[in-house]
């Protein structure tokens, strides 16, 4: 589980996080949106970025913070 933060052009009432499945809102003085919180899975995350997409809110920025976030090792093997 990852802590996701989705970043979207307009301010949100609260009321709106039970419908992001729980995703704590917070309002920024520049106009955006932030809706935080985890997310269990790729799945997950992508039925909240389509409930974005169903209200009509420009999406600006998807920032994943936790352990699904993690550098890819690169990995070689010797012939």
């Amino acid at each position: 589980m990852a802590v996701y933060e989705i970043r979207v052009k307009g301010h949100l009432d609260g009321r709106w996080s039970e419908w992001f499945d729980g995703l704590t809102i917070a309002n920024v003085e520049n106009g955006d949106a932030l809706l935080l919180g985890e997310i269990v899975d790729q799945s997950a995350l992508h039925g909240v970025l389509n409930k974005v997409r169903d209200l009509g809110v420009p999406l600006i920025a998807v920032t994943c913070f936790g352990p699904d976030q993690q550098e890819p090792t690169l990995q070689t093997t010797k012939h």
